[in-house]
């Protein structure tokens, strides 16, 4: 339990109020109770606030008329309320020991007050940071180097070689440093290309739940600093991804791809190899990049949903496209219009 102007304090948001309101946690509008901190994120929502019993409200300080109650105010509510959910993070914390069932190599370096959980393991030559938290089953590979304040999840593989940065998460069963997808043909079959190189992640990365960095061939894969990767996402091997790059789940970037900083890859996008996507470029969602994106901005390519019986109609047509190109094109000709055309060209 906390107090509004304990938030105010540490949130340094001007606080409109109450200072002594307690505040047990923080909830949705819906949902909130005369105990909890809630927010309004955009102007299209605050007529929502007349009907909540949350206890105090994070508001835009243009918006305070529309609520009589106790406010904490800022310029960018949904940050703020980002930040207040730090407040009242509610993961168990760590122990700070060695779990007797962990499996831990007696060449690995381990920094001061790390945690490491029943069943995981560290291979030897590992090099572990400070304060670094190995969970229950992960399995940490030979020489691999993990920053200090990094959180690695249960089941989480970080195979060998492998470096991560300081104050990072990698998430329930997501691996790291997998063998990238590289063979050649040859008369007798697919001949495997040994992936040499490794993968390279930033300080203040966040890998979701059974996603995929490969390591490269020859060249590193990289993740840069502050980037953000969701769950089910594959990054193939010697891709790079910009700082503060977002990528949302089910997105695939296949190999050697170089992604710029501050872009947002939206759910089920899906990259071709050799591309070069430049900074604060928008993929939506289902964007099928088969080319370069050398100019920054919003791009979509997926197909909206239409009511079934549309849809049907829509998709029949479709097949019909190239036939109906010949038959205008035809009939341009014939009326004289393909000429004109020419002639304004």
């Amino acid at each position: 339990m906390t107090t509004l102007g304990e938030l105010a304090k540490t949130l340094e948001l001007e606080l409109r109020g109450d200072p002594t309101r307690s505040i047990a946690g923080l909830a949705a509008l819906e949902l909130a109770t005369k105990d909890d901190l809630s927010f309004v994120s955009e102007k299209k929502h605050l007529s929502k606030a007349s009907d909540t019993n949350a206890g105090a409200l994070i508001l835009h300080p243009d918006w305070v008329d529309a609520w009589s109650g106790c406010a904490l105010l800022s310029d960018a509510p949904y940050v703020a309320f980002a930040r207040a959910t730090r407040i009242f993070d509610n993961h168990p914390p760590c122990s700070g020991q060695i779990h007797e069932q962990a499996a831990v190599a007696d060449s690995a370096l381990l920094g001061t007050d790390v945690t490491i959980d029943a069943g995981a393991c560290v291979e030897a030559n590992a090099v572990l940071g400070d304060r670094v938290w190995i969970g229950a089953g992960a399995y940490i590979g030979h020489g691999a180097s993990i920053g200090a304040d990094t959180v690695i999840k249960p089941g989480a593989v970080i195979c060998h070689a492998v470096k991560i940065g300081q104050r990072c998460a990698i998430h329930p069963n997501a691996t790291i440093g997998a063998d990238g997808f590289g063979y050649a043909p040859s008369a007798e079959g697919w001949v495997k290309i040994e992936q040499l190189a490794t993968v390279l992640i930033g300080d203040d990365v966040e890998i979701g739940s059974s996603s995929t960095v490969d390591r490269g061939a020859l060249e590193d894969t990289v993740v840069e600093d502050g980037v953000i990767i969701d769950n089910l996402v594959q990054i193939g091997h010697g891709v790079r991804v910009g700082r503060q790059t977002v990528i949302v789940s089910q997105v695939g970037v296949s190999g050697s791809t170089k992604i710029g900083a501050r872009c947002v890859i939206a759910g089920q996008a899906g990259l071709a190899g050799h591309l070069e996507i430049v900074d604060d470029v928008h993929i939506g969602g289902q964007g099928r990049v088969a080319s370069s994106v050398t100019e920054a901005g919003h791009y979509s390519s997926g197909t909206p949903i239409q009511p079934l019986r549309s849809w049907l109609r829509s998709a029949s047509r479709f097949t019909q496209l190239d036939q109906m190109a010949k038959r205008i094109a035809e009939l341009e000709k014939a009326t004289g219009l393909d000429q004109q055309e020419d002639g304004k060209a």
